[in-house]
């Protein structure tokens, strides 16, 4: 298994971006708080297994994840790609975003007095990018990008990808791009304009394939790669019990129901079923690197260790039989 050391040329503007990195939206207190000690470890402990990609954003901890990742970095900071998001401001006067908040509780516990504000203009994602720079610690970052641009199409696709493409241009990031949770929008910003990347969370995995409809083959035919996130879907793809989260929330009966039944195949071969689902996505020619998410070291050797787990081709090939994926899928076989 060489996934951990592998690299791959993303864009034209000399980004080489590792296959494997690390998202730190749980070091941002994201669904339970942790220590700035953990999160230092956790962030140290990918980088002592050769972990050299570490993605993070403004509204993971409203900061605080990216003051972390500064600190588990340390003097490490220079020698690896860092990736972070624009489309948010942090003030000590936002107002309430009902979008960060299920069943009336904050993902994020225990964060610094400041919330985010929404802004693509022009001047904002410039001033977005220089806080971020400051909470890092660091003189410049390799990938920007839009971030959750659901509700501001308009503005994202054309003031604030022109902040971001000029930015590229100065020299100043190698790579552009965006990241959502959806599909539609995402397939919009990657036809209007010139995407280096995109970070699609959950919405390529082994329970959920519906960016191969549109999205995939948009980047495909724009050359923009794709960074796959969320590839246990909240959990469910780790332990499908009753309680399992998708998408942050509570799984629905029928996504346990599918979670399960794929399960039960992995079982048959001995295979854990978040070993497949951390090894799917990686299949794509489309997907070019994968991000884990882990809230502790141990989390994070884990799921490395996942990686590395053996599964045979029958495996994917019984899933396709039995319909739980569709028959053109690519899945690791060749590996």
């Amino acid at each position: 298994m060489t996934w951990i050391t592998d690299s791959v040329a993303i864009g034209d503007h000399g980004l080489t971006l590792p296959r494997v990195g690390l998202g730190t939206a749980s070091l941002g207190n994201f669904l339970g708080a942790i220590s700035d000690e953990q999160a230092a470890d956790t962030v140290a402990g990918a980088y002592r297994s050769g972990v050299r990609y570490f993605d993070t954003a403004p509204l993971y901890g409203h900061g605080l994840a990216e003051r972390r990742l500064a600190e588990g970095l340390g003097a490490h900071r220079s020698d690896v790609v860092i990736s972070t998001k624009v489309g948010r401001l942090l003030r000590a006067d936002a107002p309430r975003d009902e979008s960060q908040y299920v069943d009336g509780e904050p993902f994020y516990t225990d964060v610094p007095d400041v919330g985010p504000i929404w802004d693509f203009s022009y001047e904002g994602v410039r001033t977005s990018l220089a806080e971020s720079l400051e909470r890092l610690d660091v003189d410049h970052v390799d990938i920007l990008n839009l971030h959750d641009p659901d509700e501001h199409f308009d503005v994202a696709s054309t003031t604030a990808y022109h902040a971001l493409r000029d930015l590229r241009a100065e020299g100043a990031v190698k790579g552009i791009g965006a990241g959502m949770n959806q599909t539609p929008v995402l397939t919009r910003l990657v036809e209007t304009c010139d995407l280096d990347v995109v970070l699609l969370a959950g919405r390529y995995t082994l329970l959920d394939q519906s960016s191969m409809e549109e999205l995939l083959p948009a980047c495909r035919r724009r050359g923009t790669s794709v960074i796959a996130g969320g590839v246990f879907n909240s959990g469910v793809l780790l332990d499908p019990s009753e309680g399992a989260r998708f998408d942050y929330a509570p799984a629905a009966s029928g996504v346990l129901e599918k979670a399960r039944a794929i399960a039960e195949v992995c079982d048959r071969y001995d295979v854990p079923l978040g070993a497949a689902a951390i090894q799917f996505p990686l299949a794509h020619p489309e997907v070019g690197s994968l991000l884990i998410g882990a809230r502790s070291p141990e989390e994070f050797q884990a799921d490395l260790d996942l990686l590395a787990v053996p599964i045979p081709g029958d495996l994917w090939r019984e899933l396709r039989s039995t319909g739980l994926l569709p028959d053109d899928v690519p899945t690791p076989e060749g590996r």
